[in-house]
């Protein structure tokens, strides 16, 4: 839901102070209890300036607050720590007025202080942050990025329940910025207290607080007592065990000791599943603005050259890799997925040609191919997609030796510089995290996303492609939505033309549940609390 900008002021106020009334309560819903949750793989952080996985994000999201939130189980704005919120007739300013009486785990009450301590911290280079280009718009956002100034000057601390952000120029984009985990309100002491070790440490004010971290077991949340928003959670503890190979989950969500599968079916075993109506009524299903892609990275050598990644684009046979995944997907053409306001109709992308692909190599002065490596997930599928990548390329003479590593390892190569020459996402592919298509520039394509610790693993930075985007950003009016479509269109098909990515495939979401979980289904396939809005499920016996 985009707040369109009018002629005169636009302000979006709920009276209510202190605790919050939602509506979106649940009156089925029986309070109490706890869950199991599993995962293969240790969980990488729980810092939300940092965590951006799969793995962590609705972990992070049910710890932490911001100014703006969704609805539950869509991609419907609402106000979050923000009580209210003005916004001047130029687009540039906005003024929240917080909530009264929202508390930090710590037991401290949450200041406007917070609110800006929070935006400086996630934008300042040595937090290594992500997600700090998605603030640009904010005024005096390369001053910070430069590390010529340490505080962001367009956010101001008007008085403690009232802060003002200012935009450097208007932005159709920013109160869902707002929304993400990386906008999350933060106390300073506590970061500053625990220091690195922030992320195992987490004090937020959200649902549920960190009870305990065993590293290599388990991990488990308690409910937030104190919660501002009054009714929940539902759950009293949610744990997640660490460390449990997909089947083995499946095994013990089948005998009742597991509620969700974190890895989801495991594709050997998807058939089988879906063909069991037991187990199939288990299943939930939801559509997700996601890609999965191959990064080039092209700072490093032969990738640097765009014929080698044109002709690398034309080796892989995507129809093949998504027969891997049992058709759960559709082949992709270009970053964006169909479903996505932006997306080209009509482009067919790099057709599949082994001939044409070896043509280009040649032409770059690599008749022979040459030899480079592919990082990937080890988690199933993902090892056998890489072995099908894998002889695709062999078939026009590179030689591909894959490192399937644990994700967070995979993440870390991927950020760091000359880290990892290609790296098959899957696992951590792209999905949404709202429905805009200049989600899927800034952090994985753009400038802004090629720094260390960043998501653009292909180190891809086209300035002027940057400067096209900001331009289709600036367009807020109502009148120009669609010809800020058509200019995000040009920016991505000037990404297929420089090729720093393979699209590989646009995949549906299949998640299981156990039969005692209670709540909408959307919940669980939840847009932007992905995979699954832990806040408002809860357990039926």
């Amino acid at each position: 839901m985009k707040y369109w900008l009018c002629s005169t002021a636009l302000a979006l106020t709920l009276a209510t102070p202190g605790l919050a009334q939602d509506d979106h309560l649940d009156p089925n819903a029986t309070p109490g209890g706890g869950i199991v949750v599993t995962y293969k793989d240790d969980v990488a952080t729980l810092d939300p300036a940092i965590g951006y996985d799969w793995q962590n994000w609705s972990m992070i999201k049910s710890l932490f607050d911001g100014l703006m939130d969704y609805v539950p189980g869509t991609t419907d704005l609402r106000p979050g720590l923000a009580e209210s919120y003005d916004v001047s007739e130029d687009g540039l300013t906005y003024t929240f007025r917080l909530r009264s009486g929202v508390t930090f785990h710590n037991g401290r009450e949450m200041t406007a202080e917070d609110v800006k301590y929070s935006l400086d911290r996630v934008t300042r280079p040595e937090t290594q942050s992500p997600g700090a280009g998605f603030f640009g718009m904010i005024e005096g956002f390369e001053a910070v990025e430069s590390g010529a100034a340490d505080s962001l000057s367009g956010v101001t601390v008007i008085d403690p329940q009232t802060v003002e952000i200012r935009l450097s120029r208007p932005d159709a984009t920013f109160l869902h910025v707002l929304a993400l985990n990386f906008a999350s309100v933060v106390p300073q002491e506590a970061v500053e207290a625990a220091g690195d070790d922030f992320g195992k440490q987490p004090v937020g004010t959200g649902a549920f607080r960190l009870a305990d971290w065993t590293i290599g077991q388990r991990v488990v949340f308690e409910k937030n007592a104190d919660y501002w928003r009054a009714g929940l959670p539902y759950l009293d503890t949610i744990t997640f065990e660490v460390g449990q190979e997909p089947v083995v989950a499946l095994l013990r969500l089948q005998n009742g000791e597991v509620d969700i599968p974190g890895d989801g079916i495991p594709p050997a075993k998807f058939q089988e599943v879906m063909n069991d109506p037991a187990q199939a009524e288990r299943v939930v299903i939801g559509g997700q603005l996601h890609t999965g892609y191959i990064t080039l990275n092209v700072t490093m050598e032969p990738f640097d050259r765009p014929e080698v990644r044109r002709a690398i684009n034309m080796a892989i046979n995507k129809d093949r890799i998504v027969q891997i995944i049992n058709g759960r997907a559709v082949p992709a053409n270009q970053p964006l997925p169909p479903s996505m306001p932006g997306y080209t109709e009509g482009y067919e992308g790099y057709a599949y040609d082994v001939e044409g692909a070896k043509a280009l190599l040649a032409e770059a002065g690599l008749a022979d191919g040459f030899a480079t490596e592919l990082y990937v997930m080890n988690t199933d599928p993902n090892p056998r997609i890489a072995q099908a990548i894998q002889q695709d390329l062999a078939a026009i003479g590179i030689q591909l030796q894959i490192l399937s590593l644990a994700q967070a390892n995979v993440i870390e190569a991927g950020g760091t510089p000359g880290g990892a020459p290609m790296i098959w996402s899957g696992g951590m592919a792209w999905i949404a995290d709202f429905p805009d298509p200049s989600n899927f520039y800034g952090p994985i394509l753009g400038c802004a996303g090629a720094v260390e610790g960043g998501w653009n693993w292909s180190w891809y930075c086209n300035p002027a492609l940057d400067a096209m985007a900001v331009e289709a950003d600036s367009m807020t009016g109502e009148d120009e939505a669609d010809a800020r479509l058509a200019k995000w269109s040009d920016v991505y098909m000037g990404v297929m033309e420089d090729a720093p990515w393979v699209p590989v495939f646009n995949e549906q979401r299949y998640t299981m549940k156990s039969p005692r979980m209670g709540g909408d289904d959307a919940l669980y396939v939840d847009p932007v609390a992905i995979p699954v809005n832990y806040d408002y499920v809860y357990v039926t016996e």
